[in-house]
């Protein structure tokens, strides 16, 4: 910043992103209305081709709008309330408790029992061959979902519950109209695309040390297009406050920060690598102790 004091410009909310966040909410309604009458075997096809592709995105869209970036730090309300809204496709509550951890990766990146994205010792020593590796990746949505309540528990919040309440009553909603099918359609979508897919090598690429020393990645392949620039990562966490649009600035405006660090090419390349490197499994990851900062 001191070097490049332009960067501060860069902060503050993205315009656009409510707008396409909506686009992309009400075509995965519009999908539960055409799926209701396909057979099983083409609701999971889609699901996984399509739908979940969308909603892999709009976790991500989550994401970005856990920093506030939707409507600003001075709306941060607004900002929970379109996470919430962002949230219905993926068929189960997931914004509110997303923004309550994952502040704490950022604060705490590493940090034993604080960074949930850590995985547990039993992850580390159990998933430890190709084919076992690959079975987690599958199951990666369960461990992402399940091991915040085992490593870093914390009490269920007024949000989460509103969360909650909007996620199935919207679901009841398309049962009521529409029929099973399109929640199936939904929610598969969701897990599908979360584990063994194109898009989940993010959650690989991002901050398992495939070099050692380094324990942040970027990755500025085509995929970036689908989820928000998420691939910026090193750019992000330098940088949170500043939406996934405008992180490719940050690259070209500081280039030689970030021009010589290692990154990636290919999200399919990182899951390649992650399931058939002997080096390379759960357990590469870097875990520090850090101590808990006091709330202000």
């Amino acid at each position: 910043l001191a070097k490049y004091p332009e960067i501060k410009t860069l902060m503050g909310p993205d315009p656009h992103l409510k707008w396409i966040v909506s686009g992309m909410v009400f075509t995965q309604f519009l999908a539960c209305y055409l799926v209701k009458d396909l057979s099983w075997k083409w609701i999971f096809f889609w699901a996984y081709a399509f739908g979940g592709c969308i909603n892999h995105s709009l976790t991500l869209a989550i994401h970005d709008i856990s920093h506030n970036v939707a409507f600003g730090n001075k709306q941060a309300k607004w900002n929970r309330w379109f996470a919430v809204f962002a949230n219905l496709p993926i068929g189960i509550p997931y914004s509110a408790s997303f923004k309550k951890y994952h502040i704490d990766h950022h604060r705490y990146l590493g940090g034993d029992s604080l960074d949930v994205d850590i995985p547990t010792d039993f992850e580390g020593w159990f998933f430890c061959t190709p084919l076992r590796k690959l079975l987690w990746l599958f199951l990666q949505p369960l461990f992402y979902s399940l091991r915040p309540l085992y490593v870093n528990p914390k009490a269920v919040t007024r949000m989460e519950i509103f969360n909650a309440l909007v996620q199935f009553s919207i679901d009841l909603i398309i049962y009521y109209l529409w029929g099973l099918k399109p929640i199936i359609y939904l929610i598969a979508g969701t897990i599908l695309c979360m584990g063994l897919h194109p898009i989940s090598g993010h959650f690989i690429a991002e901050h398992y040390m495939f070099l050692k020393g380094y324990e942040t990645y970027s990755y500025y392949g085509p995929l970036n297009w689908l989820t928000f620039n998420v691939g910026y990562h090193m750019e992000h966490h330098d940088f949170p406050s500043i939406p996934g649009c405008r992180l490719p600035m940050v690259k070209k405006i500081a280039a030689e920060y970030y021009d010589n660090l290692p990154h990636h090419q290919s999200w399919i390349r990182v899951l390649w690598d992650f399931v058939f490197d002997d080096t390379i499994g759960p357990y590469s990851r870097v875990k520090r102790q850090c101590k808990l900062a006091k709330e202000s």
